[in-house]
């Protein structure tokens, strides 16, 4: 593997020497030198594979490959290289708009409406994505629709995952009103004009659940079978082209973990007949991500997209959700000196990457799998959730008790419009990457 530096660290004597081009007269013209580089491609530079990351560029070649030539590929071909939309920096742009606003879109959750429930801030919605060395393109409604042109979309997962599935329908509904198609089972929203359904699967743990006594777990506290993927999903998965599957926060809640079997541990809940060392939650979630992803790509059946989304990071300090976290007075995004590290949050995402890398080496059908790393650029955005915002109730609380105890607050889901519509940014990417 040779691995070069940064392009502005290329000189030009490097581009030159070694190589038989160097004979070349300086009136040379570049359409000479990209034929011949083109041709030197064509008959015998055995390249293998190209990949190009933005901070680095890498290539595998054939033993007899110099570095040299490498560098002038690289510079006479510059449309091959890739650029890293996952390492930037969030940048003020004040001339940024909203793909949306939080009136024109019917299916917006109201606990995530907040400008309609008061929040006086807006700035939260003039901060951009800006990776290194290159842009990233904003939403286009036209590109999405021509590229899932008589296909299906389903994000398959738990609330963060319905708010992810809003953001992109408010976006659509400003191109065209769609037709609920929806049922019992699934929401299914379809834009006749352009043949696209997009629809939301409520799948929590992506495993099938039973609320009935099991063995020595009573009824009514429910269990995860995480040997089973969910029906839920699965019952439809051969008719479905893309999927959006994320999962982890639901872990947190009472629940009991079931494994060939037998309970093998459980959340907000214990037993005296629990294995000594049993099972907890990042573990079970990394199990039934397995499963799911595992179920998906060997169904002989399926040929899609599936793209993994990974944790969503959520921004309560001192406290949890249910214990007095607070991101109340977030105005803007954290920098780096701000940034917090949460060991469980990185253990959650670090199970997701482990499940994912297996799953893709060891798919079985024509599918495809790839990867929605949205924690780490959002682990920044603390200001982007509805904090005590999350009601148009005039009488709520938004300041801190006389001793300094927060209101009730919401640091998981995220505003809308705000941060979260830039998923849709990264995701049409993806889409266009794999489906153009």
């Amino acid at each position: 593997m040779v691995f070069l530096g940064p392009a502005s660290s290329w000189s030009s004597d490097a581009l030159s020497s070694g190589f038989p081009m160097m004979a070349m007269k300086k009136g040379c013209s570049v359409v000479m030198l990209c034929m011949a580089a083109i041709a030197l491609i064509t008959f015998g530079l055995g390249i293998m594979s190209v990949s190009f990351p933005a901070s680095s560029v890498s290539l595998q070649p054939s033993s007899t490959v110099s570095t040299v030539r490498s560098n002038i590929l690289i510079n006479v071909l510059p449309s091959l290289r890739e650029c890293d939309l996952w390492k930037g920096r969030w940048v003020k742009d004040k001339k940024m708009k909203p793909l949306y606003a939080n009136n024109s879109c019917p299916v917006l959750t109201a606990t995530q409406n907040c400008e309609g429930n008061g929040r006086p801030d807006k700035k939260y919605v003039k901060w951009r994505w800006q990776p290194q060395g290159c842009d990233l393109p904003r939403f286009d409604a036209d590109l999405f629709f021509r590229l899932l042109r008589g296909k299906k979309l389903a994000f398959i997962g738990d609330s963060v995952a319905r708010n992810h599935m809003e953001s992109l329908m408010c976006i659509l509904w400003q191109t065209e009103v769609p037709e609920n198609k929806g049922s019992r089972r699934m929401q299914r929203w379809y834009f006749r004009s352009h043949q696209v359904t997009v629809i939301r699967i409520w799948s929590a743990w992506l495993v099938n659940i039973t609320n009935e006594a099991y063995a020595f777990a009573p009824a009514n506290l429910t269990k995860l079978h995480l040997e089973q993927a969910d029906h839920a999903f699965m019952d439809f998965l051969a008719s479905l082209d893309v999927l959006v599957v994320s999962a982890g926060h639901w872990f947190a809640k009472r629940t009991a973990f079931v494994l060939d079997g037998r309970i093998v541990g459980g959340q907000l809940w214990s037993h005296k007949r629990l294995p000594s060392r049993s099972m907890q939650n990042p573990a079970a979630l990394a199990i039934a991500l397995s499963t799911a992803l595992l179920a998906i790509t060997s169904h002989p059946h399926y040929k899609g997209l599936t793209i993994l989304r990974t944790y969503s990071p959520d921004h309560y300090e001192g406290g949890a959700w249910n214990t007095g976290g607070s991101c109340t007075g977030k105005t803007r995004p954290l920098t780096d000196s701000q940034l917090v590290a949460n060991a469980y949050t990185d253990l959650m995402r670090q199970h997701q990457l482990n499940a994912f890398f297996s799953a893709q080496r060891n798919i079985t059908n024509q599918s495809k799998l790839r990867l929605l790393d949205i924690t780490p650029v959002f682990a920044y955005r603390a200001d982007g959730h509805p904090g005590p915002y999350r009601s148009r109730d005039p009488n709520k609380v938004i300041k801190r008790g006389p001793h300094g105890e927060p209101p009730p607050q919401d640091c998981l889901h995220w505003c809308m419009p705000g941060p979260i519509d830039i998923w849709n940014d990264f995701l049409l990417q993806i889409l266009q990457k794999e489906m153009s």
